[in-house]
């Protein structure tokens, strides 16, 4: 199995595929100003002393909750202008997801990466929009898709003249409310495009609650390991300093006082699993 060797552009200091970690992290949604920025804080100190790249992630809108009385966020114009002033507090790249075509070029105006729901990676105008940004396009894979079948999504990016693009691991379907990870994806689509793995999604348990995702968090260490082992080139990770009371996503989070521990294990892993991966 070749595997990709080219290097995925975030910024002009930092790339996917190459010989640093790179890790995309922070509260599943932008819940406000203050919790992004203790979130954010904190992560960028922990990557820092670990050596790892941070891109700083909430979404400004989750427009595929479970339950309309679910929380969907902020909406575009006040979770941009909070990614915003994130972005600049902070000096760190941003990622968010987008859910329609017409909202990547607003998007991009702050993003330094779009992120296309697992949901809609095969929305070819929605793919084709993020591409048209020049900014890297971070594609989840459906729960639904083959790993080989995710290099038809890649395509589409470079096919629009944008080589910066990755895919996202975040589990398959297995049976109702139930993911499973196939580690066999990884290599698979790392054939295509540097790989991330999304430790908090693989672990959710989709609709799982009543009318809302459960999550099963005490897994995240063992997934992450072993995605870790088998090679990747970044991780993917919701974390905040009270999941429990997370407006989003809360069962999947890493806590915010756990991610140094859980991320210098990820690292000790990745080096070693990296010296095998050629």
């Amino acid at each position: 199995m070749e595997i990709y060797k080219e290097k995925t552009k975030i910024t002009d200091n930092i790339t996917l595929g190459g010989d640093r970690l790179v890790l995309f992290a922070g509260p599943c949604a932008a819940e406000s100003y203050e919790i992004c920025m203790e979130t954010g804080s904190k992560v960028k100190e922990i990557c820092q002393k670990l050596e790892i790249d941070y891109v700083f992630k909430a979404s400004f809108d989750k427009a595929n909750r479970t339950s309309a009385g679910s929380y969907r966020g902020k909406g575009l114009e006040s979770g941009l202008n909070i990614l915003s002033r994130v972005k600049q507090d902070l000096q760190v790249p941003i990622v968010t997801d987008i859910h329609e075509s017409q909202q990547a070029n607003e998007v991009a105006e702050v993003a330094d990466v779009l992120q296309i729901p697992a949901f809609l990676c095969r929305q070819t105008d929605l793919l084709l929009a993020a591409a048209e940004t020049g900014k890297m396009v971070k594609v989840k894979r459906g729960q639904f898709m083959a790993p080989e079948d995710m290099k038809y999504a890649v395509d589409k990016v470079k096919g629009a003249g944008n080589p910066n693009v990755c895919l996202t691991e975040r589990g398959v379907s297995f049976g109702y409310h139930n993911l499973v990870v196939d580690m066999r994806a990884l290599p698979t689509m790392r054939q295509y495009a540097p790989v991330v793995f999304d430790v908090t999604h693989s672990v959710q348990q989709p609709g799982g609650a009543g009318g809302t995702s459960g999550g099963q968090r005490q897994f995240a260490p063992y997934l992450g390991r072993a995605a870790a082992a088998v090679g990747v080139d970044g991780f993917f990770i919701e974390t905040h300093p009270n999941p429990s009371q997370a407006l989003s996503d809360g069962p999947n989070m890493v806590p915010l006082h756990e991610m140094e521990d859980f991320l210098k294990m990820l690292k000790d892993v990745w080096m070693l699993g990296k010296s095998f991966v050629k």
